[in-house]
C-alpha cells in the first residue's frame, strides 16, 4: 500500500503533520491520522503533567544538576553565561512589549503572525539554495532595509520581482532571528543543549568515547523540541528544513552544515548580549549541536515512540482514569510490556524472572514512597523531595529505563534505586 504524508500549518497553534494511508485491504477508503495526535492532545490539555513527563525522560539522559533542571522546568530564571538573561531581562522585555504594541515584526517575541511574514523568505530562499555563499554573502544593507521595513509594515512584497537579491533574503532572515528577544531555542534550554552535545558512545569496558552518540542525541532534542513554545517549535522546523536542504546542495553553494552552524548558531542557541569570551569552550559545543540539528532536522519533529505510545493508552485505555494532580498522570496498563518488547528487541533486557520480581517490588516501593512525599504538608522541603523522588523514579518506571553499558563497575538498576530508596525513607521520615 502507499502512505503519502500531509503537512498543516494551523494558525492558531502548532504545525502538524498527517499521514494518508492507501491500504487496499481497507476497501479503498483512504484513512488520515496524525501520529502524534494523542501528543498534542496531551500537551494541550496537560500542559504541567506532559512537561513534567517529557522532563523526566530528558532526565534519563542527560545529567541535569537541580538548578538547571528548575531552569529547564522554568521554575528559576536561567543563570546564564555573562550574566545574560537576568538583569537585562525586565527591560528586554519592556522593549519588546513596545515593539509588539507598534505591531513589528523585528524585535518583537515570536508570534505565528511574525512567522507568516518571515515565512515568505524562507519560502523565496528555497527556491535559491544554489547561490554560492548562501547566509555567509552579505547582501545589500539599503535593500536589506527597504525589506525591512515592508515586512514590518504588512505590505505585500513580492520576492520574484528581482528587486531583492537572495543574499539580501538571507542576511535578513539571520537578522530577524538575531533580534528576537531571546534565541529561538531559549534560554532555559540552554544548558540542556550543552549537556546534549557531550552525549558520547561508550566502549566495550564502559569507558566514555569521543565518538557522538547519535542514537541518544536524537532522542534528547526529540524530547527537548516537545517542550519548546509552539511558535519557536514551528519556526525552528522550517528553518532547520531550509538549512537542511541548504546543505544538501553544498556542491553548488559552498554551505556545508558546519558552515551554516558557524553563521547561525550566535542566532538560535547563544544567549543574548553575551560574547564569545563569556563562552569559551562551549563555543564548539553549541556549534557542533547546531551542525548536528541541521543533519538530522528531518528526524528531530516527532515524538518518540514511547511518548506516542504513552499518550495513545492514555485516552484510549479504559481502565486509565485521569487525575486532576498533574503529578499523577496514570500509566498505562500495558505500557510495561510495550517497553520491555522494546528492549527485547534490542537485547538490553535480562530474562531472569527474579531480576524481574525484584524490579517490580522496587517500582511498589517507590510508587509508595512518592505518594507519602505528595501528601506532605506543602513546602519548599516537599517540592524539592518531589524533584528529587521523580528523578529517582524515572530510573525504575518503564517509559524512563535507561539502556546501560556493562562493565565491571557497573552498578545495577535495582542497587541504585534502593539505594536511593533509603536515603529518600530517611529524609522523609525527619520532615513528615
Amino acid at each position: 500500500f502507499c502512505i503519502n504524508a500531509l503537512f498543516l500549518v494551523f494558525p492558531s497553534d502548532a504545525i502538524c503533520s498527517f499521514v494518508i494511508c492507501n491500504d487496499p485491504s481497507l476497501q479503498r477508503h483512504q484513512i488520515i491520522f496524525n501520529p502524534d495526535f494523542f501528543v498534542e492532545k496531551l500537551r494541550h490539555e496537560k500542559p504541567e503533567a506532559f512537561t513534567e513527563l517529557v522532563v523526566s525522560n530528558i532526565t534519563r539522559l542527560i545529567d541535569l544538576p537541580g538548578a538547571e533542571l528548575a531552569q529547564l522546568m522554568g521554575e528559576e530564571d536561567p543563570q546564564l553565561p555573562g550574566g545574560a538573561g537576568t538583569s537585562s531581562g525586565f527591560f528586554r522585555s519592556l522593549m519588546s512589549l513596545k515593539r509588539k504594541q507598534k505591531g513589528l515584526v523585528f524585535g518583537a517575541p515570536l508570534t505565528e503572525e511574525g512567522i507568516a511574514q518571515i515565512s515568505q523568505l524562507i519560502e523565496y530562499l528555497h527556491k535559491n539554495l544554489r547561490v554560492e555563499g548562501l547566509f555567509r554573502v552579505p547582501g545589500n544593507s539599503t535593500r536589506q532595509q527597504n525589506l525591512k521595513e515592508a515586512l514590518n509594515s504588512g505590505t505585500e512584497i513580492d520576492l520574484d520581482s528581482g528587486e531583492f537579491h537572495s543574499n539580501d533574503v538571507a542576511t535578513l532572515l539571520k537578522m530577524f532571528l538575531g533580534e528576537l528577544p531571546e534565541p529561538l531555542l531559549t534560554h532555559k534550554h540552554f544548558h540542556a543543549h550543552l549537556k546534549i552535545s557531550e552525549l558520547m558512545l561508550f566502549d566495550g569496558k564502559g569507558n566514555k568515547t569521543n565518538i557522538p552518540d547519535k542514537e541518544r542525541q536524537i532522542e534528547a532534542l526529540q524530547l527537548l523540541f516537545l517542550i519548546l513554545p509552539a511558535p519557536n517549535r514551528n519556526l525552528l522546523k522550517l528553518l532547520l528544513d531550509l538549512l537542511y536542504q541548504t546543505a544538501k546542495k553544498q556542491d553548488k553553494n559552498k554551505m556545508s552544515a558546519h558552515n551554516l552552524s558557524l553563521m547561525f548558531a550566535p542566532h538560535i542557541l547563544w544567549p543574548r548580549n553575551v560574547t564569545a569570551s563569556d563562552l569559551q569552550e562551549n563555543i564548539s559545543k553549541l556549534n557542533n549541536g547546531m551542525a548536528f540539528m541541521i543533519k538530522h532536522s528531518q528526524k528531530l519533529f516527532k515524538a518518540p515512540a514511547y511518548i506516542r505510545e504513552y499518550a495513545r493508552l492514555h485516552y484510549l485505555d479504559s481502565r486509565v482514569h485521569a487525575s486532576k494532580d498533574d503529578l499523577d498522570l496514570p500509566v498505562p496498563r500495558d505500557f510495561k510490556d510495550i517497553q520491555l518488547l522494546k528492549f527485547k528487541k534490542r537485547g538490553l533486557l535480562d530474562p531472569s524472572a527474579h531480576q524481574e520480581d525484584a524490579q517490580q517490588h522496587t517500582e511498589k516501593a517507590l510508587k509508595e514512597l512518592f505518594q507519602h512525599v505528595h501528601n506532605m504538608p506543602d513546602s519548599a522541603k516537599k517540592k524539592k523531595f518531589i524533584q528529587q523522588s521523580r528523578y529517582i523514579m524515572s530510573t525504575a518506571f518503564p517509559w524512563s529505563t535507561r539502556e546501560v553499558t556493562k562493565s565491571n563497575n557497573e552498578i545495577s538498576l535495582a542497587g541504585f534505586v534502593l539505594g536511593n530508596l533509603c536515603w529518600l525513607l530517611a529524609i522523609t521520615a525527619l520532615f513528615s
